[in-house]
C-alpha cells in the first residue's frame, strides 16, 4: 500500500500509530469509469471506500440522495450490517483506497471512536466528537494582554476629603474601591480605598466624617501597563498579596483589573460581560458591552463548548443588555406596566452572531402609557442598531404600532391572525409563538400566548396551513440537499438557514402549536413533545442533535465570514467543508428530511 494514505481526516484521525499501520497494510486502489457501479443496492460489501479522486452518487428509488467527493468514506454501515442498502456509482472518472472489510472489524473492535465515526448514528457521533474535543483558544495566561481584559473604570478623590464623602462617592459610582491621590507627599503619590479598608476606618471608633480618606488609603497604588500579559498582572497580584492592579498606558490611567475579573477572563469570559451590562449607567457603556458579546461568541465555541450552551449564555447576555436599555430609557412606571419581548431565533434562545431585531410591546390595560411613548420605542430601536442589532427589514419591532399594544388590542389582533391564516399572519403568528419576555411583567405575554394556544388548537385547517412552511424554499424533493457535494469546481453556496433549520425548528413549532406546547426554545419543545408522544425519544434526539449540527456550521461559517471582514450570508461552500463537517451535515440533513416526510402525513399537507 503507498504511504500516501491521508490520516488527517474523519475517522481516520482518531487511529493510533499501529493501527494507522494496519490500515497501509490492507488498502488497496481502486479505479472506476464514469456510470460504473462501486457497490449495488443488496450487495455484501467487501471493503470500505475513501474517494481519492471524481464523485460518487449513492443512490436510493432512482433518486440520488448523497454526493461523496475526495477524502469522503462510504459504506461503513453496509460494512457492519453485511449488506449494502444503497446502489452506489461513479458520476465521473473515481480513484479510491480500499480498505479490506476485515481489518476495518478489526479497526472497530480495537478503536470505539472509530467505529462511532464511522457507522453510528448522529447522536453517537457528536457524543464521541465532544469526548475528544480539548479546550483551545482560550485565552492564555502568557499569551492575553491586560488591555484585552475587563477593565473597571477608575474614580479618583483628594487624600484630604473625609472618609464618608468618599463613601458616598463610591455608591453613587457603583463602585467597591476610589483611588486616593496626595499631592501633599513629596513627590505625589496615588493610594486605593476599598470597603476592606472602609471596615477599618469603621472600627477604629472616630466620626467618619472627620477622618481624611488619606489616612486609610493604602500606598501606593501597584500599576501595570496595559501591554503586560494577564500572567504577569496575576503574579503582582499575588506577590503584594491584593486584589487590584491600576492599568495605565503611559501616562494614562486606563482602568482598574480585579481579581475576580482578572479569573473570570481565563475561565468564563460571558461573566464579565454580564457584570459590565449591569452596571452600564448610560447607552455609550452598554454599546461598549455589546461589542463584546461576539467575541464571548467565538472564545466559548472555539474552546469546545457546545453550541446549545453558547447560545443560551448569548440569549441571557442579550436579555440583559436590552432590559438595562430599557431600563435606560423608558421611565419606571412605564417598564412596571408593560411587557418588553423578544421573538424569532432570539427569542427561543437560538442566535449567535447578532441579526435582525425582532421585539414588540404588551401594555397593561387600563395604564395610561406616557405621550412620548412612541419616541421612546424610537430610541430603544436605535440603540439596539448602535449595539449591532440591525432594524427588521420588515419592521418587527416596538417603534412599528403594530408591535406595541396593549393587552386587549393584541387578542384581537392574535385572533385575526388566527381567523384569517394567509401570508403575513401566518408569518406573524410563528413569530409570535417564539416570544420571549425579556423586561417588565412577564404575566402579560403569558397571558397573550394562552390566548393564542385556545384559537389555534382548535383550529386544525391552521395547524394545515401554518406546518405547510416546511416547504417555504422550495427543496423538499429527494435531491435537494445532494446539492452539497454537486461535481464541479465551485458549488452553489448552501443556506443552512433556509435549507435546513428553517424546515426543522418551524416542524418542531407547529407540532408545538398543535400539542399546546408553551415552550420557545426548540430542545424545550422537543423534550415536550417526546414526553406528550407526539415525538419519539430516537426521533427527539435525531432532532435535536441535527439542530446542534446545523447551528454550530452556521456559527463556524459566520465567524470565518467576519474574520475575512466580509458580511454574514448564513451560507456554507459545500467545497470548503472538512471531511468530518460534511459527514456530519449529511445525517443531519437527512435527519430533517425523515421529519418533513412526517410533518407531511401529520399535517396532510399532501392535500392542501
Amino acid at each position: 500500500m503507498p504511504n500516501a494514505f491521508s490520516f488527517a481526516h474523519s475517522p481516520f484521525d482518531c487511529l493510533e500509530p499501529e493501527e494507522q499501520r494496519m490500515v497501509r497494510d490492507h488498502v488497496d486502489i481502486g479505479y472506476y469509469a464514469p456510470g460504473q457501479v462501486l457497490l449495488e443496492r443488496g450487495a455484501a460489501p467487501t471493503h470500505l471506500f475513501v474517494v481519492v479522486k471524481g464523485h460518487v452518487a449513492q443512490e436510493d428509488q432512482g433518486d440520488t440522495v448523497v454526493t461523496y467527493g475526495p477524502e469522503d468514506c462510504f459504506d461503513g454501515r453496509s460494512l457492519v450490517a453485511g449488506r449494502a442498502s444503497s446502489r452506489f456509482v461513479a458520476t465521473e472518472e473515481v480513484i479510491t483506497y480500499e480498505l479490506a472489510r476485515a481489518t476495518v472489524l478489526e479497526l472497530i473492535a480495537r478503536n470505539a471512536t472509530f467505529g462511532a465515526l464511522l457507522f453510528s448514528d448522529l447522536g453517537h457521533k457528536l457524543s464521541v466528537l465532544a469526548q475528544r474535543q480539548h479546550p483551545r483558544d482560550l485565552p492564555s495566561l502568557s499569551l492575553s494582554r491586560v488591555g484585552d481584559a475587563f477593565l473597571r473604570p477608575v474614580h479618583e478623590v483628594p487624600a484630604a476629603l473625609d472618609v464618608l464623602s468618599a463613601v458616598r462617592r463610591m455608591h453613587a459610582e457603583r463602585t467597591a474601591s476610589v483611588l486616593v491621590r496626595d499631592d501633599a507627599a513629596t513627590p505625589p503619590r496615588r493610594g486605593i480605598f476599598s470597603r476592606t479598608l472602609l471596615e477599618r476606618a469603621i472600627l477604629s471608633g472616630r466620626p467618619l466624617d472627620q477622618m481624611p480618606v488619606g489616612d486609610w488609603a493604602r500606598f501606593p497604588v501597584v500599576e501595570v501597563r496595559a501591554g503586560d500579559s494577564v500572567g504577569d498582572a496575576m503574579a503582582l497580584m499575588l506577590r503584594h498579596r491584593i486584589h487590584r492592579l491600576v492599568v495605565v498606558d503611559g501616562e494614562r490611567t486606563l482602568g482598574m483589573l480585579e481579581s475576580l475579573d482578572l479569573l473570570s477572563y481565563v475561565s468564563n469570559p460571558s461573566h464579565l460581560v454580564a457584570l459590565q451590562i449591569d452596571n452600564a449607567s448610560s447607552l455609550d457603556a452598554l454599546a461598549d458591552a455589546a461589542a463584546q458579546i461576539d467575541r464571548v461568541v467565538s472564545v466559548l465555541f472555539r474552546s469546545g463548548t457546545r453550541v446549545g450552551l453558547v447560545a443560551h449564555l448569548v440569549q441571557q447576555l442579550n436579555a440583559r443588555l436590552f432590559l438595562r436599555a430599557w431600563q435606560l430609557i423608558a421611565p419606571p412606571e412605564l417598564v412596571a406596566n408593560s411587557c418588553l419581548f423578544v421573538m424569532g431565533s432570539e427569542g427561543r434562545g437560538e442566535q449567535l452572531l447578532k441579526t435582525d431585531q425582532d421585539n414588540g410591546l404588551i401594555l397593561r390595560d387600563g395604564y395610561a402609557p406616557p405621550p412620548d411613548l412612541a419616541d421612546l420605542c424610537d430610541r430603544f430601536s436605535q440603540a439596539l442598531g448602535r449595539f449591532g442589532y440591525p432594524p427588521c427589514p420588515g419592521g418587527i419591532m416596538l417603534s412599528q404600532p403594530l408591535w406595541r399594544r396593549s393587552s386587549s388590542e393584541w387578542a384581537r389582533q392574535l385572533q385575526d391572525w388566527v381567523w384569517r391564516p394567509e401570508g403575513e399572519a401566518l408569518m406573524h403568528l410563528a413569530i409570535f409563538l417564539d416570544a420571549h419576555a425579556v423586561a417588565g411583567d412577564a404575566a402579560l405575554l403569558d397571558a397573550a400566548r394562552a390566548h393564542l394556544m385556545t384559537l389555534a388548537t382548535d383550529h386544525e385547517g391552521l395547524q394545515s396551513r401554518f406546518a405547510a412552511a416546511i416547504d417555504a424554499f422550495g427543496h423538499a424533493g429527494p435531491s435537494w440537499w445532494s446539492r452539497l457535494l454537486t461535481p464541479g469546481a465551485a458549488p452553489e453556496p448552501w443556506h443552512i438557514k433556509k435549507e435546513g433549520l428553517f424546515p426543522l425548528v418551524h416542524g418542531v413549532r407547529s407540532l408545538a402549536l398543535a400539542h399546546r406546547v408553551t415552550a420557545t426554545a426548540t430542545t424545550d419543545r422537543i423534550e415536550a413533545l417526546v414526553a406528550l408522544g407526539a415525538l419519539s425519544p430516537g426521533e427527539g434526539e435525531d432532532l435535536a442533535e441535527a439542530l446542534q449540527v446545523l447551528m454550530a456550521l452556521r456559527l463556524k461559517a459566520g465567524l470565518a465570514e467576519r474574520e475575512q471582514q466580509r458580511p454574514i450570508s448564513g451560507t456554507v461552500a459545500p467545497d470548503q467543508l472538512g471531511s468530518l463537517d460534511r459527514d456530519l451535515l449529511k445525517d443531519a440533513l437527512g435527519v430533517v428530511k425523515r421529519f418533513q416526510q412526517m410533518l407531511r402525513t401529520r399535517f396532510h399537507l399532501g392535500v392542501l
